[in-house]
């Protein structure tokens, strides 16, 4: 008992930090959709591997890296004036939006191959992180240390390599999401991601308050979901989602 909170409180902890970094960044560069259509991407990946292979290999971060480049691609735009770039913002969202759709639609179509495929679709969206073992929590830990030296020096890579910069980030991104869609799933990425960073700028506070509010939020879940005898990965999914929604009503005026 006390051995899976504790692995809990570990990937808690490990993944805020490395989510609520990253989804500042989205939020304030409004494309919302840029995670979990990396993940999903991602997830094509680990249904190629689970259905017609042995082991997925690489494929998930091929996979990954293929959705962060397109991304950047379409992201990087030179256009100065408001109107123009508005739109791009706009259309690049659209574009966000439909290239998750398609790695959904893919996921499904491929697992609809594998006779445990609902099971793996279900395991892909929302994992049980409960169960994660302690090489799970190696390669988050790992994740975790590259993340923060990408912050330390983000600022020094910008001076050098500035035209590289964006696609470094995406790459970056795209190989956090690769490393933990298999461990948490989809919806809980993109919970991660988005409800911290949300409730963090509606209080117009940095990414430290985002850490530290995503992880409790995920503990109080994991309780709750033991409590009630509630499937984890879906409670950490509803727990964010629904304190995020009530503190944007609450703070709607910001």
């Amino acid at each position: 008992m006390i051995d899976l909170f504790f692995k809990s409180l570990l990937i808690s902890g490990l993944l805020g930090f490395i989510y609520s970094y990253f989804g500042m960044e989205i939020v304030r560069r409004g494309i919302i959709f840029t995670d979990i259509a990396i993940a999903q991407f991602s997830a094509v990946g680990l249904a190629i591997g689970i259905t017609f292979l042995t082991n997925a290999g690489f494929l998930p971060l091929i996979f990954g890296l293929l959705a962060a480049i397109l991304i950047s691609t379409a992201s990087s735009s030179k256009e100065k004036e408001e109107e123009k770039m508005e739109k791009r913002k706009n259309l690049t969202e659209a574009f966000i939006g439909m290239l998750y759709s398609l790695g959904l639609s893919l996921s499904v179509l491929i697992l609809s191959r594998n006779p445990h495929g609902m099971e793996e679709f279900i395991n892909l969206t929302a994992n049980d992180i409960l169960f994660a073992n302690y090489y799970d929590i190696f390669k988050i830990f790992a994740l975790f240390l590259i993340v923060l030296i990408w912050i330390i020096l983000e600022k020094r890579i910008n001076l050098i390599f500035p035209k590289l910069k964006e696609l470094m980030f995406f790459v970056l991104f795209a190989l956090s999401v690769t490393l933990s869609v298999k461990i948490v799933g989809v919806l809980i990425i993109f919970s991660l991601l988005v409800s911290p960073a949300l409730v963090s700028t509606l209080f117009n506070k940095n990414f430290i308050f985002a850490w530290i509010y995503g992880t409790i939020v995920s503990l109080a879940a994991i309780i709750i979901s033991f409590h009630f005898d509630f499937p984890t990965g879906f409670a950490i999914v509803f727990l964010h989602s629904f304190l995020s929604i009530l503190t944007f009503f609450i703070k709607k005026d910001y």
